[in-house]
């Protein structure tokens, strides 16, 4: 926590610097850059407008057309206009501070011209063209002159600002650059720093999680064992006690029946014995779904052919089996497991998959075995199939795979439903 409040630190420290050289820098580009090369423009259009009034003055002093200087009044009039408005944005927009001196004379050179102008434009209206074109080579061109000598040097202290603009706005980039580079070198010594811490906290942790899960799963193997033995047991315990005394009372009922005896009491030896045989039934039943002692004697194809249709009679699920593959000799220890797999697989389709049919598959290939129990009911959901959510005898399905050194798979077939896959070995047995 403290590498990660140090980073976060950093990084928010360089990034509102970043920041704040970058607002500055946009600013700077805004307020004096951009604004300067604006400026710039407006004193261009002013020095465009001065030579159009020269070039119409030394026509009009050539007296090379064929009309008369009345008839530039309306010329003088349109660049007046553009020109005055030319000055008033680039008042607007200037920067450079300008002398109060330098500015009254800027102003004043532009009416005493525009007076000449006027001046010019009256004696020609009186027919004095002669002494029209005398006032403009005495007065007008020099004032002309003199104004696009003025916007020269206004044009020039803009490029001096430009230029020292460009240099602090290159000294930023320079100043940012040499601080990301101190920057990642801090960021690279403090994730070098928290990521070596990191390793070694998460491989502590990682030990005590293998070292927990470890035990875990010897727990899951001994609980599983042990109740497999006991099953095993009770199963033999019910079977061989209860099962033969049972029997043993329907002979004794059997025999006494075939005395002479009141008709009453044969109907009630009947009753009885028939509730001895029931009970006989539903013992052997016990018996056999703790652990089907059919495991023992014929193995696991057997067991799953008695299993099968009895599961198809008590649930009404249509189950159809099928076996591929040569059958091999399947070990006691992996053949509870993979039985167990199946009965669970079962179990859980009879209960959630709303299904009316299943497929029990087992493929024997390579010295291995492989199992599906397949349904096109409703399937699990998303996060049981990923293994999010899931239930004690998906947990219980999982470890059986495990202690058979196998994998186990619970998937969604493309028709729906729910697709349970083992691959287990047959040699490796189980884990110890």
């Amino acid at each position: 926590m403290t590498g990660l409040v140090v980073t976060l630190a950093t990084v928010g420290l360089f990034s509102w610097y970043a920041l704040h050289q970058i607002a500055g820098l946009k600013d700077l580009q805004t307020r004096l850059v951009d604004r300067n090369r604006r400026d710039s423009l407006q004193l261009l259009r002013i020095q465009n407008n001065l030579h159009s009034l020269g070039l119409a003055m030394r026509d009009m002093v050539n007296g090379d057309e064929p009309y008369g200087i009345q008839a530039y009044q309306g010329q003088f009039r349109r660049t007046r206009a553009d020109l005055e408005d030319a000055l008033r944005l680039e008042k607007e927009l200037a920067l450079v501070e300008r002398s109060p001196e330098r500015q009254a004379y800027f102003s004043q050179s532009l009416t005493q011209f525009w007076t000449s102008v006027d001046q010019m434009f009256s004696l020609a209206a009186r027919g004095n063209d002669a002494q029209a074109r005398d006032l403009i080579r005495r007065s007008l061109e020099p004032q002309q002159a003199a104004i696009v000598s003025n916007v020269a040097g206004l044009l020039g202290q803009n490029n001096e600002a430009e230029a020292r603009a460009a240099a602090r706005i290159q000294n930023i980039y320079a100043g940012v650059e040499h601080n990301v580079y101190y920057f990642l070198g801090a960021a690279l010594v403090a994730i070098a720093l928290t990521s070596l811490y990191l390793i070694r906290s998460n491989r502590q942790l990682f030990d005590r999680l293998a070292l927990l899960s470890g035990q875990r799963s010897d727990l899951a193997r001994k609980l599983i064992s042990m109740q497999e033995e006991v099953l095993r047991s009770i199963s033999r315990e019910l079977h061989d006690e209860f099962g033969q005394i049972l029997t043993a009372i329907g002979a004794m009922l059997a025999r006494a029946a075939k005395h002479d005896a009141p008709p009453a009491f044969r109907e009630s030896l009947q009753e009885v014995r028939e509730v001895t045989q029931s009970t006989l039934e539903k013992t052997r039943s016990l018996y056999q779904s703790l652990h089907p002692a059919i495991l023992d004697d014929g193995g696991l194809e057997q067991a799953l052919a008695w299993y099968l249709p009895v599961f198809q009679k008590q649930t009404g699920i249509q189950v159809q089996y099928q076996k591929t593959g040569a059958s091999s000799v399947v070990a006691d220890g992996i053949a509870i497991h993979v039985y167990r797999v199946v009965q669970e697989a079962l179990n859980n389709l009879a209960k959630h998959s709303q299904s009316g049919q299943a497929w029990v598959r087992m493929d024997f290939s390579h010295d291995r075995l492989h199992l599906e129990v397949e349904d096109h009911g409703i399937g699990l959901r998303e996060e049981k199939l990923a293994g999010i959510r899931r239930g004690i005898g998906m947990v219980a399905m999982r470890e059986r795979a495990a202690l058979l050194r196998g994998k186990i798979e619970f998937l969604r077939p493309a028709e729906g439903g729910t697709l349970v896959r083992l691959d287990v070995p047959l040699s490796a047995g189980t884990k110890e």
